[in-house]
């Protein structure tokens, strides 16, 4: 909770001032943050995926190896 206050205030001190386009630190820290949360984003869409593919593995195995059967 304490980080996303913090990038709240950020940006707002961001959005009012021209840093973000004179201070390459503040522009590399404020695109890290974006990225970082892009990156989480992604990894819990990943974990989620991998969670329902696990659900339903073992039925699609037992459907492949039922098609093979003679």
């Amino acid at each position: 909770m304490e980080k996303k206050v913090m990038v709240r205030l950020c940006a707002k001190i961001v959005a009012e001032t021209d840093l973000y386009e004179t201070d390459k630190e503040v522009q590399n820290l404020i695109d890290w943050v974006c990225l970082s949360e892009q990156i989480k984003e992604n990894n819990n869409t990943i974990r989620n995926l991998t969670g329902e593919y696990k659900k339903i593995e073992p039925d699609c195995r037992e459907g492949v190896r039922g098609s093979w059967s003679v």
